[in-house]
């Protein structure tokens, strides 16, 4: 079996499906191009736990964490079955890096989750279980906690990270689209050069980049990027750049590709 990319997407406002339709383009044709996986580990910033947490759900829950927005949206669903075994892998992997795990009985699917799965797989045929990141753990810690779960690559696991690569709602005009904030702009820029070179240190340090403290007032957006960053064990990404949403979301997504198949 070859060896199954790390996908992390940018996955926007609860109404992405709705309104960033290069977006969902953009997340269909990444699920369309890459090998199909035996299942789904899906991590997203909308799960924190004091230990990383894995949901044993056989039929998880489309959870609507969101208020305000369109009640098509609040009806969607997305029914694709749990993986319980996956989840017990992952906690088995992290045990053995050192990093205590736990398993959920029936954590469901966030959005951050179900939103961009519901355009990569729209079949929901593919077993998927959440994992959680780690509440006040940093950038290191999920570097950390995604080079422990990269096996899961050679055993047919996609591992999808989603989270937001600029995070700031002073920056947002939910009234427009309109151009990219600047320093926004400037941020997503800057990591995507930093992707590019496979600059770890650099990108672990982002909160020194230009605006990179600003981009995070907190960090559970960015942190599934580092543990795809992990996962990813050296390859180096593809990067996808659908325009910005609400003028200072960017919706950027990586896709690494094991150097072999690139």
């Amino acid at each position: 079996m070859s060896r199954m990319p790390v996908v992390f997407v940018s996955h926007g406002a609860p109404d992405a499906l709705l309104k960033a339709p290069e977006a969902v383009a953009c997340w269909r044709g990444i699920g369309r191009d890459i090998p199909r996986p035996s299942a789904i580990l899906a991590i997203s910033a909308h799960w924190e736990a004091r230990q990383p947490t894995a949901s044993l759900s056989g039929a998880p829950e489309t959870i609507h964490d969101f208020s305000g927005f369109a009640a098509e949206l609040h009806a969607m669903q997305y029914p694709a079955p749990g993986a319980p075994a996956l989840a017990e892998r992952a906690v088995a992997l992290l045990s053995a890096a050192g990093t205590a795990a736990e398993l959920h009985p029936s954590r469901g699917l966030d959005h951050g989750a179900w939103v961009p799965l519901s355009a990569m797989f729209p079949q929901a045929d593919v077993p998927v279980t959440q994992l959680s990141l780690v509440r006040n753990a940093g950038p290191a810690a999920h570097l950390a906690l995604g080079q422990a779960l990269a096996p899961l690559r050679d055993e047919g696991v996609l591992i999808v990270a989603t989270g937001s690569i600029t995070h700031n709602f002073g920056w947002l005009d939910w009234q427009e689209a309109g151009d990219p904030v600047p320093r926004a702009q400037t941020f997503a820029d800057w990591v995507a050069e930093h992707a590019a070179s496979g600059d770890v240190a650099a990108l672990l340090d982002y909160r020194a980049a230009p605006h990179g403290a600003a981009a995070h007032p907190t960090e559970e957006h960015l942190l599934p990027f580092f543990v795809a960053l992990g996962a990813a064990d050296g390859d180096l990404p593809t990067h996808y750049r659908p325009p910005f949403a609400y003028g200072g979301l960017a919706m950027d997504a990586y896709v690494w590709h094991a150097a072999a198949a690139r």
